[in-house]
């Protein structure tokens, strides 16, 4: 047992817990407890688990990388006061200034970066337990000698679920191929979708006219390349896992973002027309536009206040 398998010990029990317990259930109703499709039911059961369990978190992040984009136009302020300066005494002032823009804005880089910090552990205790069970070894905890035999048994079309896209590809076996690429492609798409929601729809007017923005878009087709990787080394099994928690993601930002977006975004004005169409808005937006003005977008921690429409025009201008 390496050093990473042993961290990594009381993951793996409870990822076997799960497992075991999803398998059981879906065996109860009488599915075959070799099929393949009974383990990938198992897995994405995983997936609800896991996810249901970081829903806060995840909440927690959409929300700071949300207040990360608010403040782009402030940080690019700091950048410029400080732009060629490169003694330690610049540095250590623009550090200052930029660690309390961020407490101000009430979050900071980790913030939007931990729900996928927590579900990596998970992924590859998942990893190491499909990968024991691949080798005929028995699991720490609930993977037994049978459930092993099952998982080994396992094809989804033909494909073993155990099975990578260089080892299909070694062995010809051409379905593990087409579906891992399928998988991939899938992956790419749903990871491109979900930052996409956030850079189009939940992002302010202002924060649009930022460099940091530009720089985002530029990222946002870069970074789900990622995932090819994860296609090709990879078991078919856990990059069902992975595409699973995509479609997860994917969801429940739609979620997130139509119920709680960000003032002066796309997604807050078409939530003020639906709240406009059911008779919903507040006192303050009813009084607002019956003297013909609009909301403008609070900044963190300030009340909505209203501007007038002449105003707000020339504001945009």
């Amino acid at each position: 047992m390496d050093f990473f398998e042993t961290i990594l010990w009381p993951l793996r029990w409870l990822v076997e817990l799960v497992l075991a317990v999803w398998h059981q259930a879906f065996t109860w109703i009488g599915m075959d407890p070799e099929s393949g499709l009974t383990w990938v039911l198992s897995i994405i059961g995983l997936v609800v688990v896991v996810r249901s369990a970081l829903i806060p978190v995840t909440v927690r992040q959409i929300k700071s990388q949300r207040r990360m984009m608010d403040l782009a136009p402030e940080m690019k302020k700091i950048q410029d006061k400080y732009k060629g300066k490169k003694d330690q005494y610049s540095r250590e002032a623009m550090s200052r200034e930029t660690m309390a823009l961020y407490k101000k804005h009430g979050t900071n880089p980790f913030s939007s970066c931990l729900p996928i910090l927590i579900q990596m552990p998970v992924f590859f205790s998942l990893f190491y337990v499909l990968r024991h069970a691949s080798d005929n070894t028995t699991g720490i905890g609930f993977m037994t000698a049978e459930l092993t035999k099952n998982f080994n048994a396992a094809e989804l079309f033909g494909a073993p679920l155990k099975m990578t896209f260089t080892q299909g590809w070694e062995s010809g076996n051409w379905t593990v191929v087409v579906l891992l690429g399928i998988n991939v492609i899938l992956m790419i798409g749903s990871q491109f979708f979900t930052q996409l929601q956030i850079m189009s729809k939940n992002v302010s007017d202002e924060t649009k006219n930022s460099p940091m923005y530009r720089q985002q878009r530029i990222l946002l087709y870069i970074i789900p390349f990622a995932f090819l990787f994860s296609g090709v080394a990879f078991p078919l099994a856990l990059n069902v896992y992975w595409f699973t928690s995509n479609l997860w993601t994917m969801g429940q930002q739609f979620i997130v973002i139509r119920n709680m977006p960000t003032p002066g975004s796309d997604a807050w004005r078409a939530r003020q027309e639906r709240l406009k169409a059911k008779g919903k808005l507040t006192d303050d937006e009813k009084r607002a536009q019956a003297r013909g003005e609009v909301i403008a977008p609070p900044k963190a921690g300030q009340r909505q206040q209203p501007v007038s429409a002449k105003r707000s025009k020339k504001k945009g201008k």
